[in-house]
């Protein structure tokens, strides 16, 4: 690695990218605390641009649900503003803690990697609540998109681009995020040793009482949960959350107990179990740390299938959309094959086998050309984390 670059300004930002662009085209690495380093490919680049001095809550209007941080901000100091206003991110983004053994992360990395979690389907993805940025380009010009309201429709959205992005295409150095508030309660139905969990997770991620995450785990699975009632239970868990005012979540559980309990036997963990569980599930905490991880998204009617085709640990989460996978051995041929839709992303494998293989599902060709002449009119140079994707 050659020069490291730690710039406290947006003006810093563009210098340091109009010195790579000078520079015969030198690749600069994008970074923000490295949390999230082994996702993608390995980091080849000839510098790097270490976002973390850019940092800062700019705005923050709890009354209108919406933030404003620079894009080096550390996760923490956006959660604790949250939390004191009883509000949240209502993707709920994981973790890399248990996924990649680091702690931290930035608002801006956040988003670059598109972290969203059980509450995706509800409360959508997260480029569904970046309202705006500031960027670099590849080009070494800076620009806007979007603002600080959730109706602003001027220009291209191009925050849909960025999100889940990398870092190829350019460096923000400011986001603009929707927040929401914190649920009065939560609580989560557990269904004992369905027959069919992908059947009860569909009954109730479609029955009418807006639920904000479905997910089944194996018997051995979750056998390996901090909940006693999940740990306890000596076989597969369907778990089914419902938040919102007190009233409304009692009546919607009550709901939920009589719809579910021809599935199995049923019973209710209630807030502090519930967050405790929905953490697990979200950060992969009951899948073993020190194997090959796939992230594995296919229509939920798919699902049991796909399992049946690999081999290792799983679990369900988007009520049987989403499959979290650990393999010991990394064969992404056989994964991908396991798939008739969907997209299948290798999470965490060593440096070697991250660089020799393909870590996001291939492009179909025309997606590819299309994606090619995007990266091409951002990054014409080819300069951001070339190779991370």
């Amino acid at each position: 690695m050659g020069d490291i670059f730690k710039p406290e300004s947006e003006t810093q930002v563009l210098d340091a990218v109009k010195w790579a662009v000078s520079g015969n085209a030198r690749a600069l690495g994008v970074r923000g605390h490295g949390s999230k380093d082994g996702l993608g490919r390995p980091l080849q680049a000839d510098s790097m641009l270490d976002l973390s001095g850019l940092s800062g809550i700019e705005l923050y209007e709890p009354e209108e649900l919406v933030m404003t941080a620079r894009a080096g901000t550390p996760i923490a100091d956006v959660q604790a503003a949250l939390d004191e206003a009883e509000q949240m991110l209502a993707f709920e983004p994981w973790s890399p803690e248990h996924i990649y053994g680091t702690e931290g992360g930035t608002v801006g990395g956040l988003f670059a990697a598109a972290q969203a979690g059980p509450r995706r389907p509800l409360a959508g993805a997260a480029r569904d609540h970046l309202l705006g940025f500031r960027a670099v380009s590849g080009r070494g010009e800076i620009f806007k998109s979007g603002g600080r309201v959730v109706k602003n429709v001027t220009g291209f959205d191009l925050s849909k681009l960025m999100a889940g992005s990398m870092g190829t295409l350019a460096v923000m150095t400011e986001v603009t995020l929707k927040v929401l508030p914190k649920p009065e309660k939560a609580r989560t139905i557990l269904v004992f040793g369905a027959p069919d969990p992908g059947q009860a997770m569909r009954d109730a991620q479609n029955s009418p009482y807006e639920v904000s995450g479905v997910a089944h785990l194996p018997g051995e699975i979750a056998a390996r949960s901090s909940v006693s009632y999940v740990s306890g239970a000596g076989t597969g868990v369907t778990a089914v959350r419902v938040e919102g005012p007190a009233p409304s979540v009692e009546a919607r559980c009550e709901a939920l107990r009589e719809l579910l309990a021809v599935h199995g036997e049923v019973e209710e963990l209630h807030t502090h179990n519930t967050h405790a569980l929905w953490r697990e599930i979200r950060d992969v905490r009951l899948l073993p740390n020190d194997q090959a991880l796939w992230r594995i998204s296919v229509p939920p009617t798919d699902g049991a299938e796909v399992v049946e085709k690999l081999w290792g640990d799983h679990y369900f989460d988007w009520a049987g959309g989403l499959i979290w996978s650990t393999q010991a051995l990394v064969d992404s041929e056989r994964v991908r094959g396991a798939l008739k839709g969907g997209h299948a992303t290798l999470m965490r494998a060593p440096d070697d086998v991250r660089a020799s293989v393909d870590v996001f599902q291939p492009q179909a060709d025309g997606v590819q050309a299309l994606t090619d002449r995007l990266r091409a009119g951002f990054d014409p140079h080819g300069i951001l984390n070339p190779g991370r994707m």
